[in-house]
């Protein structure tokens, strides 16, 4: 595991210009879990506040799924970009919480939304967005699709293990999708879309972020079950140390590729996994508070869904818009990665 830290794995760098975020939309549990909920489990409030800021998360109902949350973000998405869905004409979807294996989640979604276009999902785990996204850009700069749907989703309260009670009160559900059409640029040199990005993994790291017993390797048996191997396992020391060097390092590749100043990004958005971690990354690379979005103390870690929820709390809120030029940065299980400068 030293060898994560010592010799990490390269990034791969692109740049995929030439398309508009035209929609977004979010959509989270109605249930609220508080910290106090938590405490007749054996967790300690205090202890979650101090250790990762979250205050609350949001859990889904028995008959909800990561495809229902997936279908309300992007509903809400061609709403805000006024599309009706028969136009949309590809599905990308971020997730490491399927319904089921088979088929994707993605053609779940797809018929929940009425939609006539290829679907697909994306395993990154916490990545899943940021590795979404770019899959759909390059789709746009190969000129195969012209209008697709992005969403990220994830119903982590069905594989975290309520007697983990460190990683338990870390979690919660959501979802959150973006529309994103062909377009050029609003003025010369202002061009629109991925202006940098970074993707990037490490195998080596794999067991740091897993569940056991989820797939072929170890299938579903009752010996399992009893030693709950069903369930998410985390090395939380070695992923926070990891993650803080990592979205420190990837950002500022990521915005000098694109030879833009730290100082001229308009919002930042890291994945919300831990207050602690953004707060370390904002301050190596000495960034304004009020220019790093955070909104995990409401909803958890969501996985797949942090960082596109998040962009439609700071939409809605008048903190971004279309033009705006921020940074995405995703990262977790795999270990895996992805970092952007996007204009919108």
């Amino acid at each position: 595991m030293s060898e994560i830290f010592t010799s990490p794995r390269p990034s791969r760098f692109g740049r995929t210009v030439g398309f508009r975020l035209v929609g977004i939309g979010s959509a989270v549990p109605p249930q609220v879990v508080t910290n106090a909920d938590l405490a007749r489990l054996g967790c300690d409030p205090e202890w979650i506040v101090a250790r990762s800021g979250i205050h609350e998360r949001r859990h889904a109902a028995a008959d909800v799924a990561t495809s229902d949350l997936a279908a309300a973000a992007g509903r809400a998405a061609l709403e805000h970009a006024g599309v009706a869905p028969a136009r949309v004409d590809l599905l990308v979807l971020g997730t490491f919480t399927p319904d089921m294996s088979i088929p994707s989640t993605a053609c779940i979604v797809q018929e929940k939304l009425g939609l006539d276009a290829p679907a697909m999902d994306v395993t990154a785990a916490c990545a899943g967005f940021a590795y979404a996204l770019v899959t759909a850009a390059n789709f746009l700069a190969a000129g195969t699709t012209r209008l697709p749907l992005v969403i990220g989703a994830d119903t982590n309260s069905r594989v975290v293990d309520p007697d983990d009670i460190k990683t338990w009160p870390l979690f919660g559900d959501g979802a959150g999708a973006v529309v994103l059409e062909s377009g050029g640029s609003d003025a010369p040199g202002r061009e629109h879309g991925l202006l940098a990005y970074a993707l990037g993994a490490d195998g080596r790291g794999a067991t740091l972020l897993h569940c056991p017993m989820s797939g072929s390797r170890q299938p579903v048996s009752a010996q399992g079950i009893a030693r709950r191997e069903q369930f998410l396992r985390m090395d939380g020391r070695a992923v926070f140390k990891w993650a803080i060097r990592l979205a420190e390092e990837n950002i500022r590749a990521v915005v000098e590729r694109a030879g833009m100043p730290l100082e001229n990004v308009d919002m930042f958005f890291l994945h919300q996994a831990n207050a602690r971690i953004i707060d370390g990354v904002r301050d190596a690379l000495g960034l304004p508070a009020d220019k790093v979005y955070m909104n995990l103390d409401r909803y958890g870690n969501t996985s797949s869904g942090s960082i596109p929820l998040a962009m439609d709390e700071a939409w809605r809120g008048g903190r971004i818009g279309p033009g705006s030029t921020v940074v995405i940065c995703g990262f977790g299980g795999g270990l895996a990665w992805g970092t952007a400068l996007w204009r919108l």
